[in-house]
């Protein structure tokens, strides 16, 4: 029997705010353990909880960015449970009247060699709702230490319906989630750091049943990779227990990445075991058209809206443009050293294939490298104008990018310019080329544009690397059009 698989993602985002969402006390990472917490973080008596506005921001910023309904009047519930890592045994959350419904995350799945482009598509949202982050357990061989400097963080819970059918669609959809959550700011979503965390809901059906089948969750899943790892492996799970006569159980498992293996935890909860109820310390908030209009006014543009107008606006090819796009601070960078240059293919290449090269070789990030726009636009140029030579140009490019310098500065400094040539001189090594070459003569006189790069070889030679290209093309195509 053929099966399908259905996934859909919870995906937890912490907000980046300079306080929590209930109280003035700092988030951070890092810090000593226990020492980011308050009488709200820990659920003292008489300690009472304090809305954060920049949350509120945060997550109605998400909510439109990604196309959802932003609710008129949302409230908070409390979601009751033990765990050792909620100090409260409650955690404040967004039940039955979150802040953002529907909306969707573009995706784009990968491509072939035949078609760069992969297939986009749009993955629907169920919801996202707010709510506060919990702590941290810490495990020993004998012993575990809990440290609540994360409780309290907010969080954004982002609900995705049952929609996406394979590995590869998931790991699509998280790209693409966390790239938007960066490009607006809303988060660093550095799983490292906890920032951004999935669970998995996987179920399987045979192929053509509507019906969805028993779903099993997986957690600690802390990296975009391991999760396309381990939705992957529970699906060829559940289709051997299928097809050794078993059924399947509605469970939680844990993921191990390092293993490729899994193991049970515990039963899945209900809505109903969590026993929500209206938190009686908050107000429900209503979001006006007012402030939506305010968050509007400061939403980016998304990685696939600037990858389509690069393409469109720039002319630049679809492999290029995907370097560029998922960094947004690296397509800022390009578009205004692209805007000083006039030749924006020129200027991506060099972002792409050298820039990145020696920020990666470095260990750097774009913020600390002493390249900016204008050292790009000039160096493209400087080749342009047939100044440099390609050659010349790698190793301005190499010292440009230790020292800071301007790229004709360090052209004059070591002698890298191209040598004035007498139009003579460079005429008569053009005719010996046409006469040596009879071959690319035909193929260029034939129609093949690039048969004329054959003649060109011969002409740099005879200059020693130091004639500006562009007189070459242009005498050795007026020589051929005289015939």
């Amino acid at each position: 029997m053929n099966y399908e698989a259905v996934i859909g993602l919870e995906v937890h985002v912490q907000i980046k705010t300079r306080s929590k969402v209930f109280t003035r006390v700092a988030t951070g990472y890092g810090q000593e353990p226990n020492t980011l917490t308050d009488p709200v973080v820990l659920g003292l008596p008489g300690a009472l909880p304090v809305m954060n506005k920049a949350a509120l921001d945060a997550i109605i910023k998400a909510g439109l960015l990604l196309g959802c309904e932003i609710a008129p009047v949302c409230k908070w519930d409390r979601k009751n449970y033990f765990y050792p890592d909620s100090p409260k045994n409650y955690q404040i959350s967004q039940y039955d009247q979150p802040i953002c419904l529907g909306g969707a995350v573009e995706i784009e799945l990968p491509g072939s060699a035949r078609n760069v482009m992969g297939e986009h598509k749009k993955i629907p949202l169920t919801r996202i709702h707010l709510e506060e982050d919990v702590g941290k357990l810490n495990h020993g061989a004998a012993d575990s230490l809990v440290d609540y400097n994360r409780a309290g963080t907010p969080l954004m819970e982002i609900v995705s319906d049952p929609a996406m059918h394979t590995a590869d669609e998931a790991y699509a959809y998280l790209t693409s989630l966390r790239a938007t959550m960066i490009y607006g700011g809303i988060s660093d979503c550095d799983m490292e750091k906890g920032q951004l965390r999935c669970d998995a809901n996987i179920s399987i059906r045979p192929v053509g049943q509507k019906e969805l089948g028993v779903k099993v969750e997986l957690k600690n899943l802390n990296s975009i990779s391991f999760v396309r790892d381990g939705i992957s492996h529970e699906i060829k799970r559940q289709i051997g227990v299928l097809e050794r006569g078993g059924i399947i159980t509605q469970e939680t498992r844990d993921y191990d990445g390092m293993t490729g293996t899994s193991q049970s935890l515990r039963s899945k909860e209900e809505a109903h075991d969590y026993r929500y109820f209206p938190d009686p310390d908050l107000l429900p908030v209503e979001v006006d058209a007012a402030w939506k209009a305010r968050i509007q006014a400061e939403c980016p543009e998304l990685p696939f809206d600037k990858q389509r107008r690069l393409v469109e606006c720039y002319q630049l090819p679809y492999t290029l443009t995907s370097v560029l796009i998922w960094d947004r601070t690296l397509a800022d960078f390009f578009e205004e050293a692209a805007k000083l240059s006039g030749k924006p293919q020129a200027v991506g290449n060099w972002i792409a294939n050298d820039l990145l090269r020696e920020l990666g070789n470095a260990k750097l990030d774009l913020a600390a490298s002493k390249v900016r726009p204008a050292h790009i636009a000039t160096l493209v140029q400087l080749i342009d104008a047939g100044t440099i030579l390609t050659n010349a140009a790698k190793e301005i490019f190499a010292e440009m990018f230790a020292t800071g310098d301007q790229p004709d500065a360090i052209a004059d400094r070591r002698g890298l310019k191209a040598a004035p040539t007498d139009s003579n001189e460079l005429e008569s090594w053009c005719r010996d080329s046409i006469a040596a070459n009879a071959k690319a003569v035909a193929e260029f006189k034939a129609g093949k544009d690039s048969a004329i790069n054959a003649l060109k070889g011969p002409v740099m030679k005879a200059a020693k690397g130091k004639a500006n290209p562009k007189l070459v093309d242009e005498t050795l195509r007026r020589l051929l059009a005289a015939g």
